[in-house]
């Protein structure tokens, strides 16, 4: 970690020129994900410096887009300035992804931010069996890394309106024609687990796209315990639901599926996060270390 620079909660904190929180509790509770714990002291003493950053960064990007448009005498295309957020499932990613985007949005309200995920480039279910890929979901070579890099490069290249495919956490499958829409933003958040992973066939990275890249960390146990939390929540919530995914599972004997969810755990996410998602952590901008109950107690701030 010798090109990081290590900040403790409290100096992160102080860095923050603006004390005021942009958000209430009501608002934080509807936009944490299940399982995460995220409070008003978090925000204030986490988001707000990290907010403030990011802007700093921004406005880098739209200075020296100016100055080469200014040197070469042409109209260069202001293309979004790219947020991408990793890390293992059950980590808290999305909650960070969608609290960045109100507070973006509210501090800095000049600016369009938008927010998406990778989930929906992941094949469909049934295209996954068809690969005989199924039990390798979430896996690199389950994402269709091309249809991603076409996207991102569209994005780039200043399109006026880029579809993309959305992942329903429901039905845990791509929804078939339903489509998000990039509409030139100021700010895109992309989140996903693989966004920061590196190709294994030659092909662009994708975090080459990015202009600041987040990496939520915490300990494999912590993260599991996290994970199984989740799991008997989202059966807890889905006994009445038949339209869900877990419908059958809530409905079943508890053990066979806390079994499964070990099995899930040890086989598919630990193996994906010791093999693909934790080696891209020293190629974020930026790391949030996270410690028992979701507390995020480092800063890791990359220098070179």
């Amino acid at each position: 970690m010798k090109n990081y620079l290590q900040f403790k909660r409290d100096q992160w904190a102080s860095f923050s020129s603006d004390k005021q929180v942009k958000i209430n509790q009501a608002e934080l509770a509807k936009i944490k994900s299940l399982g995460d714990v995220v409070n008003l002291t978090d925000v204030r003493e986490i988001y707000g410096s990290l907010i403030e950053y990011l802007h700093l960064v921004y406005q880098e990007k739209r200075a020296l887009q100016k100055k080469q448009s200014n040197f070469l005498n042409a109209a260069i295309t202001a293309a979004p300035f790219i947020i991408g957020i990793s890390g293992s499932v059950a980590v808290g990613k999305s909650t960070t992804a969608r609290l960045l985007q109100v507070l973006l949005s509210r501090t800095y309200p000049e600016l369009n931010v938008h927010l998406m995920t990778t989930d929906g480039f992941i094949y469909s279910n049934q295209e996954l069996k068809r690969r005989h890929l199924f039990d390798r979901k979430g896996f690199p070579e389950s994402y269709n890394m091309n249809l991603l890099n076409d996207f991102l490069r569209d994005v780039l290249a200043g399109k006026t309106d880029i579809v993309y495919p959305l992942y329903s956490q429901e039905l845990s499958d791509v929804v078939p024609g339903q489509y998000g829409h990039v509409k030139q933003p100021d700010i895109l958040i992309i989140e996903g687990i693989n966004t920061l992973q590196l190709p294994t066939n030659g092909q662009i990275v994708t975090s080459d796209f990015f202009d600041f890249s987040i990496y939520i960390d915490a300990a494999e146990e912590l993260i599991e315990q996290w994970f199984m939390q989740r799991f008997v929540r989202v059966l807890e919530l889905n006994k009445n639901n038949p339209n869900n995914f877990y419908y059958q599972m809530a409905n079943g004997p508890r053990a066979d599926a806390l079994q499964l969810a070990q099995e899930t755990w040890q086989m598919v996410n630990l193996v994906n996060l010791r093999e693909y998602i934790a080696p891209t952590k020293q190629r974020a901008s930026l790391i949030l270390h996270k410690t028992d109950g979701h507390l995020i107690d480092r800063i890791y701030l990359r220098h070179f």
